[in-house]
């Protein structure tokens, strides 16, 4: 099967997925019974809505309707700049949400005094504002990387300017775009994860020492308990991230340093040719991972998304009674 058959079959089962199943996180977590923290409960919103507006900008706008029809957009430059900033945009939000939330996570469980004030609603709130806000205007630039193709004054297509692969001020921008996504990132969750491993591990030491070596009051101890969950849920969703980051984050900077983006056009049997398209594949299905580890780890979570998605068949069997 040719590629462009398994794309077109991947991105509309990929968002007939990931947007109902981001509608249906970002309800339950709204009703707030999920036995999680307001801070936690806020984090986890928050990238929920930037995979959802992933599933919109990326896979609707820039892969689906190029794949099925002749992509009105590529006709408008305007239309071409914005979808750019918005699904980089999305795609920045959703990675920095990632890394908020593991700092955060970080901060409860091996920063006892600026616990109290750091892991909070209100910071929560400027943490995710904030960032909302530097990738808007991080990403502004990306509007201005296309150019118009005209035949006798009728536009035709839009094509990323010659500029963009040659100048020092774009070569600069694009650089610092992916340091910021996904390679910092990456860096601050695999550290951020190893320093709290650490901490746990010793905490969790020394209150066996404390309460002695019976298997039994270990198994029990319900600080250990709430410590594995947390943990459980942090590492499942950096691992997830990162995994399905990885390929496109690494092909996106060998890319750049060598320009096979013109390379591989035109012998598209290379397997980086290959690699540029399952990267992305990869990146986007990351915006309904969370969802399962969700489900598979938090057992109050599983409950209400079971809740939900049988409300309209017992409302359905109630209103025949």
């Amino acid at each position: 099967m040719e590629l462009r058959q398994v794309r077109k079959i991947f991105y509309p089962i990929l968002a007939a997925v990931a947007i109902p199943v981001n509608f249906l996180v970002i309800l339950i977590l709204i009703r707030g019974k999920c036995g999680l923290s307001r801070c936690i409960t806020c984090y986890l919103l928050a990238m929920a809505s930037a995979d959802l507006t992933v599933i919109l900008t990326d896979v609707i706008l820039k892969q689906i309707i190029p794949l099925y029809t002749n992509d009105p957009f590529t006709e408008n430059i305007t239309l071409c700049g914005l979808i750019d900033c918005l699904t980089h945009a999305a795609k920045d939000l959703s990675v920095w949400f990632t890394v908020g939330f593991t700092f955060d996570r970080f901060v409860a469980i091996c920063c006892q005094k600026l616990k109290m004030k750091y892991c909070t609603w209100r910071t929560a709130v400027i943490v995710i504002g904030a960032v909302t806000g530097l990738s808007c205007l991080k990403n502004i630039p990306w509007y201005f990387r296309y150019e118009a193709i005209y035949l006798f004054f009728i536009p035709l297509f839009c094509m990323v300017k010659f500029s963009y692969y040659t100048s020092p001020l774009w070569k600069a921008f694009d650089l610092l775009h992916r340091v910021t996504t996904p390679l910092l990132p990456f860096i601050l969750i695999l550290l951020l994860n190893a320093v709290t491993v650490r901490n746990i591990t010793l905490a969790n030491k020394a209150r066996r020492r404390l309460r002695g070596h019976n298997e039994q009051d270990k198994n029990k101890d319900p600080e250990v308990e709430n410590r594995r969950k947390s943990i459980i849920l942090l590492f499942s969703i950096s691992a997830s991230f990162i995994l399905l980051w990885l390929t496109e984050a690494v092909y996106s900077i060998h890319e750049r340093i060598t320009l096979n983006h013109i390379i591989d056009r035109l012998f598209k049997d290379r397997l980086p040719f290959v690699i540029a398209y399952i990267g992305p594949m990869l990146q986007l299905l990351s915006s309904c991972s969370n969802t399962c580890i969700y489900v598979v780890t938090q057992n109050k979570f599983r409950e209400e998304f079971k809740s939900v998605l049988t409300y309209p068949i017992v409302l359905i069997i109630q209103l025949v009674k």
